[in-house]
């Protein structure tokens, strides 16, 4: 029992730093006005990460393809960690290094938005698709930990959760991905 509360309490510490942290609020907030401009001019959210962060990237993108908190039209997004057999011709010809840069080159588009998720900040198939993009004139978001690794100052929002814990990092990733659909989808469809 008392291994489950502390991991609950930590949570909830986590969550509670956040909500008090008005800069990153303010950054949340930012981060779903831009996806919510590149949308509405026609363009799309591309979402990365590495694990965990893959499974996030996945699970956020099907929340803005499909429907997060109500029906409603969908919403251009895709995760670049879903295609087994682009994931491992380019791991093997070029190297896992290239995986996402690859990616952002042959489907990214000037306007478009690229999510990327790493709880170090310093995963090397992320950092490799930040200039990548920044090439294309892609907006960069990162999501990562207290540290915020060498994403802080390659990102052009960066969105650190007050963590140095992984699973900490990963809850809290969810969230606020889930907290910029939230706003997206209602900035989008005026419903609330």
């Amino acid at each position: 029992m008392e291994t489950i509360r502390k991991q609950i309490k930590e949570s909830l510490r986590t969550s509670n730093s956040i909500l008090e942290d008005n800069v990153l609020l303010q950054s949340i907030e930012e981060a779903a006005g831009i996806c919510c401009t590149s949308l509405k001019n026609g363009n799309k959210i591309m979402l990365a990460g590495n694990g965990g962060s893959a499974a996030d990237s996945q699970h956020l993108a099907a929340e803005l393809v499909n429907r997060f908190g109500f029906d409603r039209p969908a919403l251009a997004a895709i995760a670049l960690t879903t295609d087994t057999s682009i994931i491992t011709s380019v791991s093997n010809d070029y190297g896992f290094e290239t995986l996402f840069s690859r990616q952002v080159q042959a489907i990214g588009k000037k306007g478009d938005i690229l999510i990327l998720l790493s709880t170090s900040g310093n995963s090397q198939d992320i950092l490799n698709a930040i200039p990548e993009a920044r090439k294309t004139g892609i907006v960069t978001i990162g999501l990562t930990g207290s540290s915020g690794g060498k994403m802080v100052d390659m990102c052009d929002i960066i969105l650190k959760i007050p963590s140095a814990e992984t699973p900490r990092i990963q809850e809290a990733h969810i969230l606020i991905g889930h907290i910029i659909c939230d706003l997206i989808e209602n900035e989008m469809f005026k419903i609330k």
